[in-house]
């Protein structure tokens, strides 16, 4: 039985001390939570954010990190520094990341091998544009997204992955996509995953729904066979999380 997981992904929001403040706060509206709950915060706030969920069910993760040991590369994050912080989970391949800063599947493949040789947990992302759903690829684009992240990945490790699909139309626009829209990509991930490693594998694995998920349609999303949970964006920056962590 999959464990259901709902992450916030908080983007660039919040200062190191908006970020104590705020996961002091909700830590104990979220003790009693029957899933897996985690913040992935920006890299200045995972410090602190680790120190305050202490003793607490929340997780803490990043938003990204590079694929390099270490080196010469200002300004980015190595995973051993990340699992040094306490950092658990990792995003990769947001659309965000990809749209504004170029990252593409193969990077996402790099990232992915080299966070799970630290031992974090990737939330490997992947979704569609409007345009590639009205062109009705949306199955395929997403296929491809997932088939080069986890190239060379053998299956014990793919298991210790979380899948995010997030259709790109849907994020920050307050537009979801439908419960049967969200199920049928997310069902589509699971075969693929079961055609790329076998059944037992797939069954294993949590997949996640992310795009303008909040306390209105969070209980229906998760109610689908092969929706785990949410990566919840804006929902996650307020005490409003509680609802969709625990959705009435």
């Amino acid at each position: 039985m999959r464990k259901r997981l709902v992450a916030g992904n908080w983007k660039m929001n919040k200062t190191p001390s908006e970020t104590k403040a705020f996961i002091q706060e909700i830590a104990p509206l979220l003790a009693d939570a029957d899933c897996d709950v985690a913040f992935c915060v920006p890299a200045v706030d995972i410090i602190p954010a680790v120190e305050a969920a202490k003793g607490s069910v929340i997780g803490i993760g990043a938003e990204n990190m590079y694929f390099e040991e270490k080196g010469a590369f200002t300004g980015e994050i190595a995973a051993n520094m990340l699992v040094d912080a306490g950092a658990k989970y990792v995003v990769l391949g947001h659309s965000e990341r990809r749209e504004y800063f170029g990252e593409t599947d193969e990077g996402v493949n790099k990232k992915a091998i080299k966070a799970i040789a630290h031992g974090l947990i990737p939330i490997i992302c992947c979704g569609e544009s409007l345009t590639q759903r009205e062109q009705g690829i949306t199955l395929d684009w997403i296929r491809k997204q997932i088939r080069i992240a986890y190239f060379g990945i053998p299956a014990e490790d793919a298991v210790k992955t979380v899948i995010a699909y997030e259709p790109i139309w849907a994020i920050g626009t307050g537009k979801v996509a439908t419960t049967g829209q969200a199920q049928e990509v997310c069902g589509a991930i699971r075969e693929l995953m079961t055609e790329l490693y076998s059944a037992e594998t797939a069954e294993s694995l949590r997949i996640l729904y992310g795009g303008s998920v909040a306390p209105a349609n969070a209980k229906e999303l998760f109610a689908q066979p092969d929706i785990d949970g949410g990566l919840v964006g804006g929902a996650s920056l307020k005490l409003d999380f509680v609802k969709v962590v625990k959705p009435e």
